[in-house]
């Protein structure tokens, strides 16, 4: 399919954490979307997951994204270890989000911006050595603190987006657009049902959202009744919206806000905002 039009609503399949560690359950998310013709996609590569597989020492997998970047997708940077190994949370809103919400994977949500700088450095390294075009960041578990955001700021010339949990920063002005995102969490099944109910809600909000998310993570292929709905919903996705990269749909945005005068696409005005927290970083 095509990219979207001026007023066209559009998905972005997306499958995360994808690495020589997770190649497996990834290459078979990938097949089932291959063969049920949803494309391009957008793969979240971490460069060394969980500091045990640098993505380097491994050629299959390098030809394996070379070959995928040859079919149109696009790859971005997904953090570089994946592993949320700063000091532990102090408070409790702060160990929901780094103990629960994710299992302490979110590698960005309490660095520092040198410590984030540097991380990011050694990612943008990685991509520049393997020739893999880069254009955004989603830090893992969509979670950034402070201090990585001001680093990211700092990167604006390497990054055009960074992704969050409910919407695309668009850099390097922090432009925010709110996007529908589905997402499963399978490891058992009253978190599986949660997650059905989950996506159901966010479906219905979708309708009114000019961009649907569809997040996919190795462990759904460990369910097959879950990798089977995300097949499901990637090709009802299909039958309804464009599929794009992330690099396609920033590249609209960013043609759409050429056309308006305030240098906001009107199309967004009620999901597009500025975000002052992330403007003041910069």
């Amino acid at each position: 399919m095509q990219p979207p039009d001026a007023t066209g609503h559009a998905a972005v399949v997306a499958v995360h954490d994808v690495s020589p560690a997770t190649w497996r359950e990834c290459r078979q998310l990938l097949e089932r979307l291959d063969t049920a013709g949803v494309r391009p996609l957008t793969l979240l590569v971490v460069p060394d997951y969980h500091r045990r597989a640098p993505v380097g020492s491994d050629p299959a997998f390098v030809r394996a994204m070379d070959a995928r970047l040859a079919r149109g997708d696009e790859l971005v940077l997904h953090g570089l270890f994946h592993l949320d190994d700063a000091p532990p949370p102090r408070t409790p809103r702060d160990f929901i989000r780094r103990r629960l919400m994710t299992r302490a994977e979110g590698e960005f949500a309490a660095l520092t911006a040198s410590d984030a700088a540097a991380r990011l450095a050694r990612g943008i390294a990685c991509f520049d050595a393997h020739g893999w075009p880069l254009h955004g960041f989603v830090p893992p578990a969509w979670l950034a603190s402070d201090g990585a955001r001001t680093a990211l700021a700092e990167r604006a010339d390497r990054f055009e987006y960074v992704t969050a949990r409910d919407g695309i920063h668009y850099l390097p002005h922090w432009h925010f657009e709110r996007t529908a995102n589905l997402c499963y969490s399978p490891s058992n099944a009253p978190r599986r049902m949660y997650s059905r109910l989950a996506i159901r809600r966010e479906l219905a909000r979708a309708m009114r959202t000019p961009l649907l998310r569809l997040s996919l993570h190795p462990q759904d292929a460990r369910v097959p009744d879950v990798a089977a709905h995300w097949e499901r919903l990637a090709v009802e996705a299909m039958a309804s919206r464009a599929v794009v990269t992330k690099r396609d749909w920033v590249r609209r945005f960013r043609e759409a806000a050429r056309r308006s005068p305030r240098g906001v696409p009107s199309l967004h005005a009620p999901s597009v905002k500025q975000d002052s927290a992330a403007s003041a970083a910069t």
